[in-house]
């Protein structure tokens, strides 16, 4: 009896992505040996659950931007202890930065289009890139998540020969949350 070529896709595809996270938490291990390389790991963990479930389902659960949240802030209280609470504001106010401009962007989104763009999930993930990376990141992660997600895009389209759809939905998380784990890798790789 053969196996469905769609159980051998998703196979290989879930294979891929436990093979990339793998590598992730080690990467992050590696640029930041200690507890800063611990956390690093967890939000490669973290991050790889949210794009996942984000591009199965299209939702970012709550709990898991919570989770990272709760991790950015203890890394960063266990990496700063002795300046605290000054680096744990800083991060604070990165964070609703981030979230306010995401908010601004849905509202004005929807008022444009007479539609929702953007989840609020997306919103609270650009809260936690607030807490992991700092001021200079924040706008390459936004970067970075937008043209990938565009390539998605783009490949998808041209894959399926049809034009392109502008009511079609789009998981961006699936695209923010690796990308502000490849941030916080590029910035301890830089130090």
């Amino acid at each position: 009896m053969k196996a469905a070529p769609g159980r051998w896709g998703a196979a290989l595809k879930l294979s891929l992505i436990g093979a990339a996270t793998v590598l992730a938490a080690a990467a992050s291990v590696f640029a930041a040996p200690g507890v800063a390389g611990l956390t690093g790991a967890g939000l490669a963990l973290i991050m790889t659950a949210i794009a996942v479930i984000d591009g199965r389902l299209l939702i970012i659960p709550n709990e898991l931007s919570a989770l990272a949240l709760a991790l950015g802030f203890l890394d960063l209280s266990l990496r700063n202890w002795s300046e605290m609470p000054a680096p744990a504001l800083a991060a604070l106010i990165r964070c609703a930065v981030m979230a306010m401009a995401f908010f601004g962007f849905r509202l004005g989104y929807r008022r444009l289009r007479g539609r929702e763009g953007m989840g609020l999930g997306d919103v609270k993930l650009a809260g936690v890139a607030g807490v992991w990376l700092d001021w200079a990141s924040l706008p390459i992660v936004v970067e970075i998540a937008a043209l990938s997600a565009l390539g998605f895009v783009l490949y998808r389209q041209v894959r399926a020969r049809q034009p392109l759809d502008p009511l079609s939905k789009l998981p961006f998380g699936a695209f923010l949350a690796p990308a502000i784990w490849i941030c916080w890798l590029l910035a301890r790789l830089g130090n």
